[in-house]
């Protein structure tokens, strides 16, 4: 079931989202069965398809539009938004590229602390080197990942797993 509503674009932090009206996320919450964590959705936004994510953050439910939605968002802080917003049933995880499988059952210790990654994490990681073109850049990143799950370097934007 898809959803219809209008919102002004506003900021929180350099995020722009849109708020989802109470009667809509209460249909959203009944036809994923789910009220915490993360909800996936999907739909138009000004009439342009996209998938992304419901996330309560600071008491508030938000939808979050990032320039892949709509682009420039940045700047039309205050413009007002067509949304349609389904609960989108289909599952999002990818597939962790063999490579990066081989080389966490090499490095057990490296293995053992990405299993103690929440699942996001994992896929943050899993998602940056599945979307790698080259296999030279797969391979240096794969490295990258391993060495910074043993506590060193930076990866994917973070000091520490």
């Amino acid at each position: 079931m898809s959803y219809i509503f209008e919102d002004r674009l506003k900021i929180i932090g350099v995020n722009p989202y849109l708020s989802v009206p109470n009667d809509i996320l209460q249909a959203i919450f009944s036809d994923s069965q789910k009220s915490s964590g993360p909800i996936q959705v999907k739909g138009e936004l000004n009439g342009l398809p996209y998938k992304q994510t419901l996330v309560k953050y600071a008491g508030e439910w938000r939808f979050y539009v990032n320039t892949t939605m709509l682009k420039k968002s940045p700047e039309r802080i205050g413009e007002t938004c067509l949304v349609s917003v389904a609960f989108d049933p289909e599952s999002r995880l990818i597939e962790m590229p063999e490579g990066l499988r081989v080389a966490l059952n090499q490095v057990p210790e490296a293995s053992q602390v990405f299993e103690t990654l929440s699942t996001s994490r994992q896929q943050e990681i899993i998602r940056y080197i599945a979307k790698l073109k080259s296999k030279a850049a797969i391979e240096r990143n794969i490295e990258r990942a391993v060495t910074f799950l043993l506590g060193n370097g930076r990866f994917v934007g973070r000091e520490k797993p």
